[in-house]
């Protein structure tokens, strides 16, 4: 399995208040250095380290700041336990202001692709560019994945089989979500798979955790139906930063006809299908993800008068 990966990026909880956010979340970030700064954001059931390797990767151009969701790694709960997509959005709109003076080039992942649309949206002041991939806007003919989230989301049913799957050992969980995430489950590095395993034993521990994934699967199943100017395939149209969409062909979570969608819905909207990745191309595939976004970062940096 080649040298080992990099270790996670170092981070620490971070109050908001005087952003206009009232909680905290944990924020991991890359060092100082590059003048242009990154926000990733998750998704469901993720945390900041699922942009490990892809910050490693971008370091050099962009200081990059992952965090934890509101609920999810070692962020704590949110206030009045709001797990909705739009509260999510505010969280993510308040540490950009806390972090960068300048507008940031925004990446979301699954539910934080559906997050970042709202950011991007609702606050173009604060996004140069904008990286989705695998993003779950609504698709009201989800494939099998989407639809265990929906099934989760519906009251006691979804506690019950957090429940039930809380009773299997930490690895077997992981694998099962991993070999879901990935096209090629061979590409997780073991000690990846360990640092998950750890990580959800410790989450296991937490008194809030089994009410997180609930949670955070009707915030998004709330999406899919939601009309008006709030629909996001609606926001998604306001975008004005430069887009681009990312799908692994091999992706049992969220469709890949769904770049055909974006590609009619963000006015300035870029496309890559990759043929042999997951869901989580970011994690799966971090080279050739992060050779996208560089050339749309390089290309949405403003060049300063006289050059």
């Amino acid at each position: 399995m080649g040298s080992e990966p990099i270790p996670s990026w170092p981070g620490e909880l971070v109050d908001l208040a005087e952003n206009g956010w009232d909680g905290r979340v944990h924020v991991r970030s890359t060092p100082p250095g590059p003048k242009e700064s990154a926000v990733y954001v998750h998704g469901l059931a993720g945390s900041a380290t699922n942009w490990t390797d892809l910050m490693g990767e971008l370091s050099d151009v962009v200081r990059g700041y992952a965090l934890d969701l509101p609920g999810a790694g070692h962020s704590p709960e949110p206030p009045g336990g709001d797990y909705s997509v739009a509260a999510h959005a505010r969280a993510v709109v308040a540490l950009i202001e806390r972090v960068s003076d300048t507008p940031v080039h925004l990446f979301g992942n699954s539910l934080g692709g559906a997050v970042s649309v709202r950011v991007a949206a609702t606050r173009p002041d604060l996004v140069r560019s904008l990286t989705l991939v695998s993003p779950a806007l609504p698709d009201l003919l989800p494939r099998y994945g989407p639809a265990r989230v929906a099934l989760s989301s519906v009251p006691k049913v979804g506690e019950w089989a957090v429940g039930r799957m809380r009773m299997l050992p930490a690895e077997r969980r992981i694998t099962m979500t991993m070999s879901m995430c990935y096209a090629d489950f061979g590409r997780l590095h073991p000690d990846r798979l360990k640092e998950a395993a750890e990580e959800l034993r410790r989450r296991d521990g937490l008194p809030y955790s089994a009410g997180v994934l609930t949670g955070y699967a009707r915030g998004i199943v709330a999406e899919y139906f939601r009309r008006g100017e709030e629909n996001l395939w609606r926001q998604a149209a306001l975008v004005a930063a430069p887009t681009l969409v990312i799908h692994g062909r091999r992706d049992r979570l969220v469709h890949p006809r769904m770049a055909v969608r974006a590609g009619r819905a963000f006015p300035h909207v870029r496309l890559v299908l990759l043929p042999d990745a997951g869901h989580v191309a970011q994690m799966e595939v971090p080279g050739r993800v992060a050779r996208e976004a560089r050339r749309l970062i390089s290309e949405s940096i403003p060049v300063p008068i006289g050059e």
